[in-house]
């Protein structure tokens, strides 16, 4: 006892921010466990909402308060952060002047270009493009992607709410910010250079995750901001990413045995003009042979 009491006395900083350190803890832990009280209760009645046992029949006194407060902390935020996601399948009857015109509207509703690709330009062309906007424009961004489709193949619209972890980092981020201040204070008070050292290297730790948080934060709010949409476009039903329920058509059949003809036929013409431009070669040697061949037979038969 005598020995910590010594070290406590030579270490006064140090037992300072140890005693701060346990008390944060403690009192970041406090919300946690009154969760799990409250999970706990909502267990033993699961089969009523937290609204409808609020009334107190069937809610044990020690239980209660515990789901009034949470109702009142955790009422359904005015504005959520919803992540839209959005993808769209669509044949048109022309595949560039149709990427072309879905990249104009964009810029013209706020929203930028994250990727694009157009391939086999020449014959069943299809492209793909990945656009963001601003998320009061998505339907009306979708709504003109639509119109200029022949036919829309397949639609899928997905959300995510990120309130909470939006809610959560927030909340991290005050805690952090409150101890970093605390630190900061001590630091002005230091003396020794040891006790300096570990008071900077602690306050660099912590802006570290601070650094990490506000990223996170920012990420989601121009995450919820704007939405993303992909779009797949074609001529041809089948280059679309997604299955058919009936593949078999004989127009698509007859269009590919018509696409492989002319790919024979192209390599047909392509290996006779080899041989016409190595006519100049191949005809003297075959001359040469022939001469050769025929004078020894010559010489034999004599």
């Amino acid at each position: 006892m005598l020995k910590v009491v010594g070290w406590i006395k030579s270490h006064r900083l140090t037992s300072v921010l140890i005693v701060v350190i346990f008390y944060l803890l403690i009192k970041q832990s406090a919300p946690i466990y009154q969760m799990r009280a409250l999970n706990y209760g909502a267990a033993d009645y699961g089969a009523k909402s937290i609204s409808s046992i609020q009334g107190g029949t069937m809610m044990p006194e020690s239980v209660a308060p515990l789901a009034n407060s949470y109702l009142k902390t955790n009422a359904p935020a005015t504005e959520r952060m919803v992540v839209a996601d959005s993808y769209l399948s669509l044949v048109v009857k022309k595949v560039e002047d149709t990427h072309r015109q879905i990249l104009k509207k964009v810029e013209e509703l706020g929203g930028f270009m994250i990727n694009s690709s157009i391939n086999n330009p020449q014959e069943n062309t299809n492209a793909s493009l990945t656009v963001r906007i601003p998320s009061d424009q998505l339907e009306t961004a979708l709504k003109y992607f639509k119109s200029l489709s022949v036919k829309v193949v397949t639609e899928n619209l997905t959300g995510e709410d990120v309130t909470n972890q939006y809610t959560d980092i927030n909340a991290r981020l005050k805690t952090l910010d409150q101890t970093k201040a605390i630190f900061e204070d001590m630091l002005l008070k230091a003396t020794l250079i040891p006790d300096i050292l570990n008071v900077q290297r602690e306050i660099m730790s912590l802006q570290d995750q601070i650094d990490s948080l506000k990223g996170q934060a920012k990420y989601l709010e121009e995450s919820s901001s704007l939405a993303k949409i992909t779009v797949y476009l074609s001529t041809d039903e089948l280059s679309l990413p997604y299955a058919p329920l009936d593949s078999w058509r004989p127009e698509q059949i007859m269009k590919e045995a018509v696409r492989s003809m002319i790919s024979i036929l192209r390599l047909v013409v392509g290996f006779l003009i080899w041989i016409g431009v190595y006519a100049a070669v191949w005809i003297p040697a075959l001359l040469i042979f022939f001469f050769v061949k025929k004078r020894f037979f010559k010489k034999a038969t004599d």
